[in-house]
């Protein structure tokens, strides 16, 4: 029973831990790799790999430091949206009607 105890109250602090550091992730404008790690879900070795290549939006002010904007992480991570079915077919439609056919 003690155990049960202890066990679920090391639970709540972590629970909390978390939550407070989400917190603080949700006012920061300038991330590091943990705070981008922790937005997008990838891991930091993705990221790493992500920067190398150009294919993600970062900053290097000096040859160690790496640094990304809040808000170019979330365009980013906007880009290349999948269309729902409604609006394909509401595409579709347009289009059809658009060149004189019939629908």
């Amino acid at each position: 029973m003690e155990q049960e105890i202890i066990h679920q109250l090391e639970e709540i602090k972590e629970t909390a831990r978390k939550a407070a550091y989400y917190n603080k992730l949700a006012a920061k404008n300038v991330l590091d790799i943990s705070d981008v790690s922790a937005l997008t879900g990838m891991s930091k070795g993705t990221l790493y790999r992500l920067t190398s290549e150009k294919k993600i939006p970062h900053y290097k002010p000096t040859a160690k430091l790496l640094y990304f904007d809040r808000n170019e992480i979330e365009a980013w991570m906007k880009q290349n949206r999948v269309s729902t079915q409604t609006e394909a077919e509401s595409m579709a439609a347009t289009y059809i009607l658009r060149k004189g056919g019939i629908l």
